[in-house]
C-alpha cells in the first residue's frame, strides 16, 4: 500500500497508559461509558461525534480496501439473531466457556487461565486471601428468546462471533453474484460475548464490533492463499500506525489452536498491557461449511464449472475488531510534548494518519470580531465540509485553537488573516512538524483532498 507524505513518523515515545486514553476520549468526545447517569454497564460503551467519525473513517478504509479493490471479494451484512442450530454447529455452544472459580469470602470470580499459579496452587483468592470454590464452566454465549408466549418463547443467542453469518450465506452469495472459487465475502458486524472480567477500556468488551473475510479456495491452493491474506493483513495495518516495530506476527502453538485451526498466526501490537492480539488470520479448513452440511441438511458443496470437481472449500478467515483497532490507533498516535519554551505548556497530540483522523481540516479566523475575516473563514469552512469533515472553531486565540486540534488529531489547520483579504491567500499548518505554508483558496481544496484521502 502507497502511503502518502503525511504518513507521521515521530521519535519513539514510551507506551501510553490506558487512563490516559480513557481519559482522552471521555474529555474530546471519542468513548464515554455506556449508561453513566445510573452507574454505567461494565465492558459496554458508547462513541462520541469524534468517536463515530473515527470508526466510521476505520470501517471505510477497511471495505475499500478488502471489498473495492478486490475483483473476487464482496460483502454481506448479517442478522445479529440467527437460528439456536447455528451456535451448536458452529461449536459455540459446547466449546465457547470459560472456567472460573469464585471466592468464598469476596465472591470475586476469576477466570482460571488470569489467576497467578501460586493463587491456584494455593487455592487463595489473589483479592483478598479467601479460600476458591471448586471450578465451574460459563458459557460466554448471551441468551435471548423469539416468540411473545410465556412458554412458547425459543431460546437462541446473539451472535458471538460475525463470521458465521457468511457461512449461512455462502451458498446464496456464490450463486447470486455468479462467483468462482477462489472469492470471499467480507462483513462487518456486532458480536456478544457475555465477558465475566470485561476490562482494559476497549479491549474486552461485551459488545463489539468484529470485521471478517472469509475467503474459499480450493484445498489445493489453501497455503499460496493464506499466506497471501497473512502479508496482506499485516502490511494494512503497518500502513495506517506511526510505530511499527510494535507490531509483529505470532504463529500459535499446537496448545492454542481453536477446535477448527490446522494453523493460525495473530498479528500483534505491543501496549502497556504486553503484546496483545489485534487480528487473527486462521486455516478453517472445511470445517465451517462442513458442520453446517451436516446441521442444515443443505448441500454446501462447490463444482468447479471448467473441471465438473464438486468438494467442499476450504476457508482462509482474517478477523479483527473496530473497536480494538480504534484503541491500538488512540495507543499508537497519542503523545505528550514537553514545551519547546520550558514552560509547563505541555502539547498533546494525537498523530492519526490524516486518512483515518475524525476532522481532516480546522478552518481559524485570527479574529472572530472581525466580519470580513469571519465571513471569509465561514465561506472556506462550508465548501470544505461538502467533501471531507471540516471543523470551524473561533474560540480562544490561535494557539490554544492550534493545541486543541493537535489533541484531536487534525491534520491540518487554515488559519484565515488579514492578508486572507489582501491576497486570497491562507496560512496551512500541518500537524506533526507544525509546518506553515501559504497557498491561494482556490488550491485549497485539492491540496487537502490529495493528501486526507485514500486512493
Amino acid at each position: 500500500m502507497t502511503q502518502t507524505e503525511n504518513t507521521p513518523a515521530v521519535q519513539d515515545t514510551p507506551l501510553v497508559p490506558i487512563e490516559d486514553i480513557v481519559s482522552l476520549c471521555k474529555r474530546r468526545g471519542f468513548v464515554y461509558p455506556n449508561s453513566e447517569i445510573y452507574g454505567g454497564v461494565a465492558g459496554i460503551f458508547d462513541f462520541g461525534p469524534l468517536g463515530v467519525e473515527l470508526r466510521n473513517n476505520i470501517r471505510r478504509y477497511w471495505w475499500w480496501s478488502m471489498v473495492q479493490l478486490h475483483d473476487n471479494v464482496v460483502g454481506i451484512e448479517g442478522s445479529i439473531i440467527t437460528h439456536p442450530r447455528v451456535w451448536e454447529a458452529s461449536g459455540h455452544v459446547e466449546n465457547f466457556v470459560d472456567r472460573l472459580v469464585e471466592c468464598k469470602k469476596c465472591k470475586q470470580r476469576f477466570r482460571i487461565d488470569h489467576l497467578p499459579p501460586e493463587n491456584l496452587e494455593q487455592n487463595k483468592c489473589p483479592n483478598c486471601g479467601g479460600e476458591l470454590l471448586e471450578p465451574r464452566t460459563f458459557n460466554l454465549l448471551m441468551e435471548t428468546y423469539l416468540g411473545v408466549i410465556e412458554g412458547e418463547r425459543m431460546k437462541t443467542y446473539l451472535r458471538g462471533e460475525a463470521c458465521q453469518n457468511i457461512y449461512l450465506d455462502y451458498d446464496n452469495v456464490q450463486k447470486s453474484s455468479r462467483m468462482q472459487v477462489p472469492f470471499g465475502i467480507c462483513q462487518i458486524g456486532k458480536a456478544f460475548r457475555n465477558e465475566v472480567t470485561p476490562r482494559n477500556f476497549l479491549f474486552r468488551q461485551r459488545e463489539f464490533e468484529q470485521w471478517d473475510l472469509q475467503f474459499f479456495v480450493h484445498p489445493s491452493e489453501m497455503e499460496k492463499w493464506f499466506d497471501y491474506w497473512k502479508e496482506f493483513r499485516f502490511n494494512w495495518y503497518q500502513g495506517i500506525i506511526t510505530h511499527k516495530d510494535r507490531m509483529r506476527l505470532r504463529e500459535h502453538g499446537p496448545d492454542e489452536l481453536a477446535h477448527y485451526a490446522k494453523k493460525a498466526f495473530d498479528i500483534e501490537y505491543r501496549t502497556i498491557l504486553g503484546w496483545q492480539e489485534w487480528e487473527g488470520i486462521h486455516w478453517r479448513q472445511d470445517w465451517d461449511l462442513s458442520r453446517h452440511s451436516e446441521y442444515s441438511g443443505e448441500d454446501l458443496s462447490y463444482t468447479d464449472p471448467l473441471t465438473k470437481e464438486r468438494y467442499i472449500p476450504w476457508i482462509v478467515e482474517t478477523s479483527g475488531g473496530v473497536d480494538r483497532t480504534f484503541l491500538n490507533l488512540l495507543l499508537d498516535a497519542y503523545e505528550v510534548q514537553p514545551d519547546p519554551t520550558g514552560k509547563d505548556n505541555p502539547r498533546t497530540v494525537l498523530h492519526l494518519h490524516p486518512w483515518l483522523a475524525p476532522v481532516k481540516v480546522a478552518v481559524l479566523p485570527l479574529q472572530k470580531n472581525k466580519e470580513e475575516l469571519v465571513k471569509t473563514a465561514k465561506g472556506i469552512h462550508n465548501n470544505l465540509k461538502r467533501f471531507m469533515v471540516s471543523q470551524y472553531d473561533d474560540i480562544q486565540n490561535i494557539g490554544r485553537r492550534y493545541r486543541r486540534q493537535d489533541e484531536i488529531g487534525t491534520p491540518y489547520c487554515v488559519t484565515i488573516d488579514f492578508q486572507t483579504l489582501d491576497d486570497q491567500t491562507v496560512t496551512v499548518r500541518e500537524r506533526d512538524a507544525m509546518s506553515q505554508i501559504r497557498i491561494h483558496i482556490d488550491e485549497l481544496m485539492p491540496y487537502l483532498l490529495e493528501r486526507v484521502t485514500w486512493k
